[in-house]
């Protein structure tokens, strides 16, 4: 099927941190997959309204109607990592997923939705948040197959647990990962010439010093972790006031391809 108006709401993930662009703040895999849509439709108009540190009530309550009004043929909806990372009650998170998904899914558009990456494989102190991310991408498999979306299985691909595919704050996706991620999607959504592979593991590389990892976790933990738990108690988030990058549909051009 050939879209021609792709529509994105979410967080970080979605926004593209990690992924800076030297035209713009972030690009990410959704910029990823528009551009390579693009470039077998150059018709496609491309909005992006997600927004960095969003829970799935705020979406529901911000992003939902914005996107609609656009009138969408192809909509992307990761949802809920927020909540995960955070302690509010999965039912609640459960039920506005459900809102959401069942707005998307009387569109009449393609809804794209994923699962989660294991953050205990790349997190300090994340094992404790495990049984939430299992919980989480469970709720994304049932919505998948209730609402028929098109899933990408972020969890089962190995190259999602390798550091490589990572920023430096392990919270979001390097380049490498949201291309990564970008090219799942594309498969997923049976785009010409998609990998099948896309989500095999690297290449092995030497594991460090028990010493030396013990130090690199020290030094995120100084950097990355403490500047997160001490904005969570104060309850200030990174998007605080902030605009979504691309809140009009618009061409694909415009986003940087390359």
């Amino acid at each position: 099927m050939q879209y021609t108006r792709f529509v994105a709401i979410g967080d970080s993930q979605t926004e593209g941190l990690g992924d800076p662009h030297p035209s713009y703040e972030f690009r990410g895999w959704a910029d990823r997959l528009a551009e390579r849509m693009a470039a077998l439709n150059p018709e496609l108009q491309y909005a992006n309204l997600a927004i960095r540190g969003k829970r799935t009530r705020q979406i529901l309550d911000d992003q939902l109607e914005p996107a609609l009004a656009l009138r969408p043929d192809l909509i992307a909806a990761p949802l809920g990592m927020n909540d995960v990372i955070g302690n509010g009650d999965l039912a609640e998170v459960h039920a506005d997923l459900d809102l959401i998904y069942r707005r998307l899914a009387g569109a009449g558009a393609t809804v794209v939705v994923s699962t989660f990456p294991n953050m205990v494989r790349t997190i300090p102190f994340a094992a404790r948040k495990e049984a939430r991310l299992l919980a989480l991408n469970q709720m994304m498999r049932d919505f998948a197959a209730e609402y028929g979306f098109v899933l990408v299985d972020l969890h089962a691909a190995p190259v999602l647990v390798d550091l490589r595919s990572w920023s430096t704050d392990r919270l979001h996706a390097s380049p490498f990962g949201h291309q990564r991620f970008a090219d799942g999607a594309a498969h997923a959504l049976g785009l010409p010439d998609s990998d099948a592979d896309w989500g095999a593991p690297l290449p092995p590389v030497e594991a460090p010093h028990p010493i030396s990892a013990a130090v690199r976790d020290m030094r995120w933990a100084v950097q990355f972790f403490t500047p997160w738990a001490i904005r969570k108690i104060r309850g200030v988030s990174l998007g605080d006031g902030r605009d979504p990058k691309r809140p009009e549909l618009g061409p694909v051009v415009g986003i940087g391809l390359r």
